[in-house]
């Protein structure tokens, strides 16, 4: 068969003027699977033309009747709207509508990558079944979703498709850590991972010793409320209110701890904060 991805659409429409007034029925199912093979009848006898135009490509062949005409699996894999025609004097034409196979993969995609933990609807999800020719599988699927983290699972449910798309939201628990994500359908499934990482801290306590040009002053560890490390890279503001002025210093956690060198003197006036959260309040005198 020959094919042409141009005008495939224009020239279905011209063949089918074409049949019009002509008989019509081509003894073809209304509905055909993607990738089955089917077979026309084409009784008489001499020589005659068929045609099969779809939105994605018209084929064209020379045949004899009195033999059926075979379409392959792949003449009938995009799914869509076909037009068959045989031309032997007077034409015959039907038209049919070839739909998806069973699902062969799942395209999955999660959002985000990174969730803070302890949030509602922070975790969403999107699952779109094709068959195995890449065709959106547009019939109801029921797909699993799941999330697993440390060992145990966050979230378990099972969501129909609705036009080729079936989609989840869920909570993103108390543990950071890593998180496994996995939609299936049957026996098709899809993996992804994200990390769940600490909320904002939940308290701060800080310590200060002086130092040759100032004072020297760092956290403890800082955790959340639920007791996980807060990641590294978090911003804690360490400030010193002395009689030479306030000194501020934008520090980053490291290793659960966040350090600074503030340049103050006299009577000074210690805080830190991160985020909606202050730490203890600390005063001591430093010599200048």
């Amino acid at each position: 068969m020959h094919r042409s991805p141009l005008l495939a659409t224009l020239t279905a429409i011209a063949l089918a003027a074409l049949c019009s007034g002509q008989q019509t029925g081509l003894g073809i199912s209304p509905t055909v699977i993607a990738g089955a093979e089917i077979s026309i009848p084409a009784p008489g006898t001499g020589e005659a033309t068929f045609y099969l135009a779809s939105a994605a490509h018209v084929a064209k062949r020379k045949l004899s009747l009195g033999q059926p005409i075979r379409l392959s699996g792949q003449d009938l894999s995009i799914a869509g709207r076909y037009v068959a025609i045989l031309c032997a004097g007077s034409c015959r034409s039907q038209a049919f509508f070839v739909t998806p196979a069973a699902p062969a993969s799942l395209s999955f995609v999660v959002h985000p990558s990174r969730a803070w933990i302890g949030r509602e609807g922070a975790i969403s999800g999107v699952a779109l079944p094709f068959d195995k020719f890449h065709n959106l599988v547009q019939d109801p699927v029921n797909v699993d979703f799941s999330i697993v983290a440390g060992g145990s699972k966050l979230y378990s449910a099972s969501a129909p498709s609705r036009r080729g798309i079936a989609w989840f939201r869920a909570a993103s628990g108390s543990k950071a850590g890593a998180a496994q994500l996995t939609a299936s359908a049957g026996t098709v499934s899809a993996r992804r991972a994200l990390q769940l990482v600490a909320s904002d801290p939940c308290r701060l306590q800080i310590r200060a010793t002086p130092a040759p040009k100032g004072v020297a002053v760092e956290t403890e560890p800082i955790h959340d409320c639920s007791g996980n490390a807060i990641p590294d890279g978090t911003i804690v503001t360490f400030t010193a209110n002395g009689a030479d002025g306030i000194s501020t210093v934008d520090a980053p956690v490291k290793h659960g701890v966040a350090r600074a060198l503030l340049a103050s003197s006299g009577n000074v006036v210690i805080t830190a904060a991160s985020g909606v959260v202050m730490g203890n309040e600390l005063r001591m005198s430093v010599k200048p």
